[in-house]
């Protein structure tokens, strides 16, 4: 049974208490948070003070998700905001081992997210001091996105990697999940979907959720 992380990026931000009460109240595990600084990506999303009002509203895992450059300099800040676990992309940090030393001396979950152009291969010094893998399965920067079918070869060669190392690491998938995909993905070694517009576009997102933990 995956992990199912609804992303925030397609929620309705003229009524986030609602949707965070629905979140609350459904079989969702973690709250997915993107931070997109315009400059890593071509857009813009929140920071620190939004999720700090997030946290007031729920107790679920916030899984904080930095599309930014220098993550560095903000690491404290969404740990005082109330993330539980934060991502940071590979592509981003120079020193990529001094940036998971950071997140986790600060007692957060660290993961480091990878670019549908990115190889896993470039993990192998790294798997070992992580404890999730975001791989973005569409180009990161904007939500409703088609998932890239590659992304599955990515998937097995990852799981690969961490069944061989004998290590508990997740493996994310971000972009374009949908009902109809995600069995696919789970099969191929994946054990926490990121689902934005397939859950606050459904008809029924308390039910899509739930029909996702089940697959």
């Amino acid at each position: 049974m995956p992990i199912v992380a609804p992303s925030l990026l397609s929620a309705n931000y003229l009524n986030l208490e609602a949707d965070c009460k629905m979140l609350n109240e459904s079989e969702a595990d973690w709250y997915h948070l993107d931070v997109m600084d315009g400059r890593f990506v071509p857009n813009i999303t929140f920071g620190p003070m939004v999720i700090d009002f997030l946290r007031k509203a729920s107790n679920k895992v916030f899984d904080v998700h930095l599309m930014i450059e220098e993550p560095e300099k903000y690491t404290e800040a969404f740990k005082k905001a109330g993330a539980d676990n934060l991502t940071v992309h590979i592509e981003a940090c120079t020193h990529l081992h001094r940036n998971i030393q950071q997140i986790k001396s600060l007692g957060m979950k660290a993961g480091v997210a990878v670019n549908p152009h990115t190889p896993v291969s470039l993990l192998k010094d790294i798997i070992a001091d992580i404890d999730l893998v975001c791989l973005m399965s569409v180009n990161p920067g904007f939500g409703g996105q088609s998932f890239i079918p590659q992304t599955l070869v990515k998937i097995r060669e990852l799981r690969n990697m961490i069944d061989e190392k004998g290590l508990n690491v997740d493996i994310e998938i971000d972009g374009g999940v949908t009902l109809e995909n995600a069995k696919s993905i789970v099969d191929a070694g994946a054990t926490v979907l990121v689902a934005g517009n397939t859950v606050f576009r459904a008809p029924n997102p308390t039910e899509m959720i739930s029909l996702l933990k089940k697959i």
